[in-house]
Protein backbone atom coordinates (compact mmCIF):
# COMPACT_ATOMS: atom_id res chain seq x y z
CA UNK A 1 0.00 0.00 0.00
CA UNK A 2 1.30 3.44 -0.93
CA UNK A 3 1.18 5.68 2.14
CA UNK A 4 2.77 8.71 0.48
CA UNK A 5 0.59 11.80 0.31
CA UNK A 6 -0.80 12.53 -3.16
CA UNK A 7 1.98 10.46 -4.69
CA UNK A 8 4.61 12.98 -3.53
CA UNK A 9 7.67 11.59 -1.81
CA UNK A 10 8.30 13.11 1.61
CA UNK A 11 11.92 14.04 2.45
CA UNK A 12 13.56 11.44 4.67
CA UNK A 13 14.42 13.86 7.54
CA UNK A 14 10.76 14.85 7.73
CA UNK A 15 9.72 11.20 7.78
CA UNK A 16 12.14 10.45 10.62
CA UNK A 17 10.90 13.47 12.57
CA UNK A 18 7.30 12.37 12.03
CA UNK A 19 8.20 8.93 13.36
CA UNK A 20 10.02 10.22 16.45
CA UNK A 21 7.89 13.18 17.58
CA UNK A 22 4.81 11.22 18.82
CA UNK A 23 6.96 9.00 21.04
CA UNK A 24 9.03 11.96 22.25
CA UNK A 25 5.90 13.88 23.28
CA UNK A 26 4.58 10.90 25.24
CA UNK A 27 7.97 10.42 26.91
CA UNK A 28 7.93 14.06 27.98
CA UNK A 29 4.37 13.75 29.29
CA UNK A 30 5.20 10.72 31.44
CA UNK A 31 8.42 12.30 32.68
CA UNK A 32 6.54 15.41 33.84
CA UNK A 33 3.97 13.29 35.69
CA UNK A 34 6.72 12.00 38.00
CA UNK A 35 6.07 14.61 40.68
CA UNK A 36 8.05 13.30 43.68
CA UNK A 37 11.55 12.80 42.35
CA UNK A 38 12.77 13.00 38.73
CA UNK A 39 14.59 9.92 37.49
CA UNK A 40 18.28 9.99 36.49
CA UNK A 41 18.64 11.02 32.82
CA UNK A 42 21.25 8.32 32.24
CA UNK A 43 18.85 5.60 33.40
CA UNK A 44 16.02 6.94 31.23
CA UNK A 45 18.23 7.07 28.14
CA UNK A 46 19.37 3.52 28.82
CA UNK A 47 15.75 2.37 29.11
CA UNK A 48 14.86 3.90 25.74
CA UNK A 49 17.88 2.18 24.20
CA UNK A 50 16.84 -1.10 25.82
CA UNK A 51 13.47 -0.63 24.13
CA UNK A 52 15.31 -0.41 20.82
CA UNK A 53 17.26 -3.58 21.69
CA UNK A 54 13.95 -5.31 22.42
CA UNK A 55 12.85 -4.73 18.82
CA UNK A 56 15.82 -6.69 17.48
CA UNK A 57 15.34 -9.52 19.98
CA UNK A 58 11.63 -9.70 19.15
CA UNK A 59 12.38 -10.00 15.43
CA UNK A 60 14.38 -13.16 16.13
CA UNK A 61 11.69 -14.88 18.19
CA UNK A 62 8.87 -13.70 15.93
CA UNK A 63 10.68 -15.05 12.86
CA UNK A 64 11.18 -18.41 14.59
CA UNK A 65 7.59 -18.46 15.84
CA UNK A 66 6.20 -17.66 12.42
CA UNK A 67 8.24 -20.48 10.90
CA UNK A 68 6.82 -22.96 13.43
CA UNK A 69 3.24 -21.76 12.95
CA UNK A 70 3.55 -22.09 9.19
CA UNK A 71 4.42 -25.76 9.65
CA UNK A 72 1.18 -26.60 11.48
CA UNK A 73 -1.48 -24.05 10.51
CA UNK A 74 -2.87 -22.44 7.41
CA UNK A 75 -2.01 -18.78 7.38
CA UNK A 76 -4.66 -16.26 8.41
CA UNK A 77 -7.21 -18.67 9.92
CA UNK A 78 -8.49 -17.91 13.42
CA UNK A 79 -6.21 -20.35 15.25
CA UNK A 80 -3.18 -19.08 13.34
CA UNK A 81 -4.01 -15.46 14.12
CA UNK A 82 -4.66 -16.13 17.80
CA UNK A 83 -1.34 -17.90 18.22
CA UNK A 84 0.48 -15.37 16.08
CA UNK A 85 -0.74 -12.23 17.81
CA UNK A 86 -1.05 -13.42 21.42
CA UNK A 87 1.89 -15.82 21.65
CA UNK A 88 4.42 -15.10 18.90
CA UNK A 89 4.08 -11.30 18.73
CA UNK A 90 2.72 -10.14 22.09
CA UNK A 91 4.75 -12.53 24.24
CA UNK A 92 7.92 -11.74 22.29
CA UNK A 93 7.59 -7.97 22.35
CA UNK A 94 6.21 -7.54 25.87
CA UNK A 95 8.46 -10.30 27.17
CA UNK A 96 11.66 -8.63 26.02
CA UNK A 97 10.43 -5.25 27.22
CA UNK A 98 9.72 -6.73 30.64
CA UNK A 99 13.00 -8.66 30.80
CA UNK A 100 15.11 -5.59 29.99
CA UNK A 101 13.00 -3.43 32.30
CA UNK A 102 13.54 -5.78 35.24
CA UNK A 103 17.24 -6.31 34.58
CA UNK A 104 17.91 -2.57 34.50
CA UNK A 105 15.63 -1.24 37.24
CA UNK A 106 14.53 -3.80 39.85
CA UNK A 107 17.60 -3.27 42.05
CA UNK A 108 18.37 0.26 40.93
CA UNK A 109 18.64 2.71 43.86
CA UNK A 110 16.56 5.31 41.99
CA UNK A 111 13.55 2.95 42.04
CA UNK A 112 12.15 4.32 45.30
CA UNK A 113 8.63 5.49 44.32
CA UNK A 114 5.73 3.51 42.91
CA UNK A 115 5.23 5.81 39.92
CA UNK A 116 8.88 5.27 38.95
CA UNK A 117 7.79 1.89 37.61
CA UNK A 118 5.35 3.52 35.19
CA UNK A 119 8.07 5.88 33.99
CA UNK A 120 10.54 3.04 33.47
CA UNK A 121 8.11 0.74 31.66
CA UNK A 122 6.80 3.49 29.38
CA UNK A 123 10.34 4.58 28.47
CA UNK A 124 11.19 1.01 27.44
CA UNK A 125 7.90 0.66 25.56
CA UNK A 126 8.33 3.94 23.69
CA UNK A 127 11.94 3.12 22.86
CA UNK A 128 10.52 0.03 21.18
CA UNK A 129 7.72 2.01 19.49
CA UNK A 130 10.07 4.76 18.35
CA UNK A 131 12.46 2.42 16.55
CA UNK A 132 9.65 0.33 15.11
CA UNK A 133 7.92 3.49 13.94
CA UNK A 134 11.00 4.78 12.11
CA UNK A 135 11.17 1.53 10.15
CA UNK A 136 7.51 1.58 9.16
CA UNK A 137 7.47 5.26 8.25
CA UNK A 138 10.61 5.05 6.11
CA UNK A 139 9.10 2.06 4.35
CA UNK A 140 5.54 3.29 3.81
CA UNK A 141 5.61 7.06 4.04
CA UNK A 142 4.10 10.02 5.84
CA UNK A 143 0.55 8.67 5.89
CA UNK A 144 1.75 5.78 8.02
CA UNK A 145 3.33 8.24 10.45
CA UNK A 146 -0.01 9.96 10.92
CA UNK A 147 -1.90 6.71 11.46
CA UNK A 148 0.65 5.22 13.86
CA UNK A 149 0.86 8.49 15.80
CA UNK A 150 -2.70 7.90 17.02
CA UNK A 151 -2.69 4.08 17.14
CA UNK A 152 0.54 2.08 17.49
CA UNK A 153 2.68 4.61 19.38
CA UNK A 154 0.12 5.40 22.11
CA UNK A 155 -0.71 1.69 22.03
CA UNK A 156 2.82 0.76 23.07
CA UNK A 157 2.73 3.53 25.67
CA UNK A 158 -0.49 2.03 27.07
CA UNK A 159 1.07 -1.43 27.27
CA UNK A 160 3.93 0.21 29.15
CA UNK A 161 1.52 1.88 31.58
CA UNK A 162 -0.18 -1.44 32.33
CA UNK A 163 3.21 -3.08 32.83
CA UNK A 164 4.54 -0.31 35.01
CA UNK A 165 1.47 -0.02 37.21
CA UNK A 166 1.72 -3.65 38.34
CA UNK A 167 5.50 -3.60 38.37
CA UNK A 168 5.37 -0.73 40.86
CA UNK A 169 2.96 -2.64 43.11
CA UNK A 170 5.32 -5.62 42.97
CA UNK A 171 8.22 -3.44 44.08
CA UNK A 172 6.14 -2.08 46.97
CA UNK A 173 5.43 -5.61 48.20
CA UNK A 174 9.06 -6.63 47.71
CA UNK A 175 10.20 -3.73 49.89
CA UNK A 176 7.54 -4.63 52.47
CA UNK A 177 9.01 -8.13 52.83
CA UNK A 178 6.19 -9.91 50.94
CA UNK A 179 8.02 -11.74 48.13
CA UNK A 180 5.08 -14.00 47.19
CA UNK A 181 2.84 -11.02 46.50
CA UNK A 182 5.69 -9.32 44.67
CA UNK A 183 6.03 -12.35 42.35
CA UNK A 184 2.28 -12.35 41.70
CA UNK A 185 2.28 -8.70 40.64
CA UNK A 186 5.41 -9.15 38.53
CA UNK A 187 3.53 -11.87 36.64
CA UNK A 188 0.59 -9.50 36.17
CA UNK A 189 3.04 -6.87 34.90
CA UNK A 190 3.85 -9.27 32.07
CA UNK A 191 0.50 -11.00 31.45
CA UNK A 192 -1.77 -7.94 31.26
CA UNK A 193 0.29 -6.09 28.60
CA UNK A 194 0.49 -9.33 26.62
CA UNK A 195 -3.29 -9.69 26.64
CA UNK A 196 -3.82 -6.05 25.68
CA UNK A 197 -1.18 -6.23 22.95
CA UNK A 198 -2.50 -9.52 21.57
CA UNK A 199 -6.07 -8.28 21.43
CA UNK A 200 -4.94 -5.01 19.81
CA UNK A 201 -3.11 -6.85 17.02
CA UNK A 202 -5.80 -9.51 16.59
CA UNK A 203 -8.68 -7.09 16.05
CA UNK A 204 -6.53 -4.69 14.02
CA UNK A 205 -6.30 -7.37 11.32
CA UNK A 206 -10.08 -7.82 11.03
CA UNK A 207 -11.03 -6.71 7.53
CA UNK A 208 -14.68 -5.93 8.24
CA UNK A 209 -16.62 -2.83 9.23
CA UNK A 210 -17.55 -4.48 12.52
CA UNK A 211 -13.90 -5.31 13.17
CA UNK A 212 -12.88 -1.72 12.48
CA UNK A 213 -15.54 -0.45 14.89
CA UNK A 214 -14.44 -2.90 17.61
CA UNK A 215 -10.84 -1.82 17.11
CA UNK A 216 -11.76 1.85 17.41
CA UNK A 217 -13.76 1.27 20.60
CA UNK A 218 -10.99 -0.89 22.06
CA UNK A 219 -8.18 1.61 21.51
CA UNK A 220 -10.26 4.50 22.86
CA UNK A 221 -11.04 2.51 26.02
CA UNK A 222 -7.44 1.33 26.33
CA UNK A 223 -6.01 4.82 25.94
CA UNK A 224 -8.54 6.17 28.45
CA UNK A 225 -7.67 3.43 30.95
CA UNK A 226 -3.94 4.13 30.56
CA UNK A 227 -4.50 7.87 31.01
CA UNK A 228 -6.54 7.34 34.18
CA UNK A 229 -3.94 4.93 35.59
CA UNK A 230 -1.18 7.47 34.96
CA UNK A 231 -3.16 10.30 36.54
CA UNK A 232 -4.17 8.28 39.62
CA UNK A 233 -0.76 6.67 40.15
CA UNK A 234 0.98 10.02 39.80
CA UNK A 235 -1.35 11.76 42.24
CA UNK A 236 -1.15 8.94 44.80
CA UNK A 237 2.57 8.34 44.42
CA UNK A 238 4.53 7.61 47.59
CA UNK A 239 8.08 6.67 48.46
CA UNK A 240 8.47 2.91 48.85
Amino acid sequence: MDWTLSGIDTPKPLLIAAAIIPAALLLLYIYKKDRLEPEPPGLLIRLVLFGVVATFLAVITETAGTFVLDLFFEEENVAYNLLMYFIVVACSEEGFKYLLLKLSTWRHPAFNCQFDAVVYAVFVALGFALWENVGYVLMYGFGTALIRAVTAVPGHASFGVFMGAWYGVAKKYENAGMPDRARLYRRLAFVLPVLAHGFYDFIATAETDAGALIFLVFIVLMFLAAFLIVRRTSRQDTFI
